[in-house]
């Protein structure tokens, strides 16, 4: 059984940086998918960034040029670079992960983190 638990949120000013960590634990094969989703108070929830195990990543247009998913694999966690943060990025942010490809298409994830809150104000 997969196990995500994030870390790193909080709160900043515009302008801000903040880096989320996604610490995966409990299986033996690394999901294929690793993959970063945000759901801010009264939206639905939406991808922000996800990465495969071929090191193929995909970003949201709100967030491109912005922030960088990455993995280290030794440690077996997923990082979250925010630069530049805005205040519609403030939301609740969640680590997830499938065994198969990345997709925000209408395509469920089987495993899911708590969440960590990114509040960025003006």
């Amino acid at each position: 059984q997969v196990q995500l638990v994030e870390s790193g949120g909080g709160s900043v000013q515009a302008g801000g940086s903040l880096r989320l960590s996604c610490a995966a634990s409990g299986y033996t094969y690394r999901p294929y998918c690793m993959d970063w989703f945000r759901q801010a108070p009264g939206k639905e929830r939406e991808g922000v960034a996800a990465r495969n195990s071929d090191g193929s990543t995909t970003y949201a247009d709100s967030v491109k040029g912005r922030f960088t998913i990455s993995e280290d694999n030794a440690k077996n966690t997923l990082y979250l670079q925010m630069h530049s943060l805005k205040p519609e990025d403030t939301a609740m942010y969640y680590c997830a992960a499938r065994y198969l490809r990345c997709s925000w298409s209408g395509t469920s994830y089987n495993y899911w983190g708590q969440g960590t809150q990114v509040t960025v104000s003006t």
